[in-house]
């Protein structure tokens, strides 16, 4: 027999005959006509080299050779049809896969602690892994199936990703207490910094690739105005330290300011200029969307970072 060209469909009408003993029992299983049946029972005679069935009386009985191949087929139609048959269900309490997430630490204070609370609850056999990612490297690591799950900015992502967004990150300045600059110039913690203040005073810059110039500059350009850089770091929690280590002043998601202030002896204030708040997505290759445990871990990120959206825009549909 001549595999490359044998018609695997053959094997469900073989296995039909041998349930059903006749071409008309078949034929009503598979829902196909008598003569449909009895055409595919002559191809199957023709590429395995055996008559197969016999006629007694009203019916077929199988050769010993197709009575060989019974429980051989059967159990190999049933595998194909598990395969086939759509993703397996996803039971969190017995769950054992390991998840990569790719984003900044922002998340590793924002959402890692109360993921770990429920993951640890509700599947306690899943290892979830928060791994850094450069901006202009994030296609290449879900294409690579390097991270599961990227959380990041919004963008004209490829056709191949799906995205659901998450929350809009606002922005606000942080300062050490007792800044000098501000408090000389009359400002409580909650004001807006002055315009010649904000530019003035030096700043610390989130920046995982080292770059100068940010959102942040973008949007002051377009004022005429400029502001003094004097350091980048590659984590916002660099940022908070040397911030709270120096006269520096920064600006950075409100979302995180307001989780790590109090805690890292910063104040925060209003921005003197108007910036457009950054989408933050859940962004993953479309290759895992069916996939039932990625959907899991998926909406409970999301219900875990959606309640940041409070307080800002209503999010895309």
């Amino acid at each position: 027999m001549n595999f490359s060209t044998f018609d695997l469909n053959l094997l469900r009408v073989l296995d039909a005959l041998l349930r059903e003993g006749s071409t008309v029992g078949a034929a009503r299983h598979l829902g196909m006509s008598q003569s449909a049946v009895s055409g595919a029972l002559g191809r199957l005679r023709h590429s395995l080299g055996d008559s197969l069935f016999v006629r007694y009386g009203q019916g077929l009985v199988p050769t010993d050779f197709a009575k060989a191949l019974e429980i051989p087929v059967r159990e190999q139609l049933t595998r194909l049809e598990g395969i086939l048959d759509g993703p397996p269900s996803f039971d969190p309490a017995s769950a054992t896969q390991t998840f990569r997430l790719a984003g900044s630490d922002f998340f590793a204070e924002i959402l890692m602690p109360r993921l770990a609370y429920s993951v640890r609850k509700l599947a306690p056999g899943l290892r979830i892994q928060l791994v850094d990612l450069l901006p202009e490297r994030y296609y290449a690591s879900l294409e690579r199936s390097d991270a599961d799950l990227a959380l990041i900015p919004d963008a004209a992502f490829p056709d191949w990703l799906d995205r659901r967004p998450l929350f809009f990150s606002s922005f606000a300045a942080i300062a050490r207490k007792g800044h000098p600059d501000l408090l000389n110039s009359g400002i409580s913690p909650g004001d807006t910094l002055p315009m010649d203040l904000f530019c003035a005073v030096g700043h610390v810059v989130f920046s995982p690739e080292g770059k100068l110039r940010t959102m942040g500059d973008a949007a002051l350009a377009k004022l005429g105005r400029s502001r003094q850089v004097f350091m980048t770091l590659p984590v916002f929690s660099g940022v908070c330290r040397a911030v709270r280590e120096s006269d520096l002043i920064s600006l950075v998601p409100r979302q995180f300011a307001l989780k790590v202030a109090s805690e890292m002896g910063l104040d925060i204030y209003e921005l003197p200029f108007p910036i457009a708040p950054a989408l933050i997505v859940a962004a993953w290759n479309k290759r895992s969307t069916a996939n039932p445990a990625h959907a899991w871990l998926r909406n409970l990120i999301a219900s875990t970072l959606l309640p940041l959206n409070k307080g800002e825009s209503p999010l895309p549909k």
